[in-house]
């Protein structure tokens, strides 16, 4: 139980970062390019409950890897080019968790650098087996849990990103593969989308996700967290 809690608060920040900072990107393109539908439905915010869903931070915090928000909403008619806009519009959300991934790591770097002992408190991505922190001065007992806010921060960001550019409809890969489809293609393509998400289930379950994705999640964190 104690485990539990000490998983759920360091990562409170880190996903109310990820997930706000993806979805107010989405709306603020969109808005460059000519559509304020989000901000007249008060979703260019970075206050949490305006982009948090129940159920998604709820595997958020079961995964520790992906999960989802509300959906900031997005009017194609309003875009200067609908087609070619909603590709930017996309991709902006996957784009602000790598900005947010890189970020962080340079904060662990920072630390790292600046003082030896972080490097024995670095938790392994995915497996969260934090070290006792018993007879640490106060010093440390603040820096080295920041510290570890830094490394799930830098985890959940590359993970969101990566499973985001999914080419299936809801989700970020899924509209940019429609932009970049002849108008046809694209339009029998967006008939998926009222299935994506037990499409995205279905693959999840039978393990495909993990086999592709997971891979590519990995491999950037070891780039990132070397």
């Amino acid at each position: 139980m104690n485990e539990m809690i000490q998983n759920i608060t360091l990562l409170a920040l880190p996903i109310l970062l990820a997930v706000c900072f993806h979805e107010l990107a989405h709306g603020w393109v969109a808005e460059r390019l000519g559509d304020n539908t989000a901000r007249l439905a008060g979703r260019l915010s970075l206050n949490p409950l305006k982009h948090l869903d129940p159920v998604g931070t709820l595997v958020f915090v079961t995964t520790q890897f992906i999960g989802w928000a509300k959906p900031v909403p997005v009017n194609p008619k309003n875009l200067k080019n609908p087609k070619k806009d909603m590709i930017w519009v996309a991709l902006a959300g996957p784009a602000s968790n790598l900005l947010l991934a890189f970020f962080f790591t340079l904060l662990y770097k920072a630390f790292q650098k600046a003082d030896p002992i972080f490097q024995l408190y670095t938790s392994p991505a995915f497996t969260h087996s934090y070290p006792s922190l018993e007879g640490l001065s106060l010093l440390y007992l603040i820096a080295i849990p920041l510290y570890w806010m830094f490394i799930l921060s830098i985890q959940l960001n590359v993970a969101l990103a990566i499973f985001n550019l999914i080419p299936i409809p809801p989700l970020d890969g899924g509209r940019i593969l429609s932009g970049l489809l002849p108008l046809k293609q694209a339009t029998t393509f967006s008939k998926v989308e009222p299935f994506g998400f037990m499409i995205l289930i279905l693959l999840i379950f039978t393990g495909l996700v993990d086999s592709l994705v997971f891979p590519l999640i990995r491999g950037m964190l070891g780039f990132l967290l070397a």
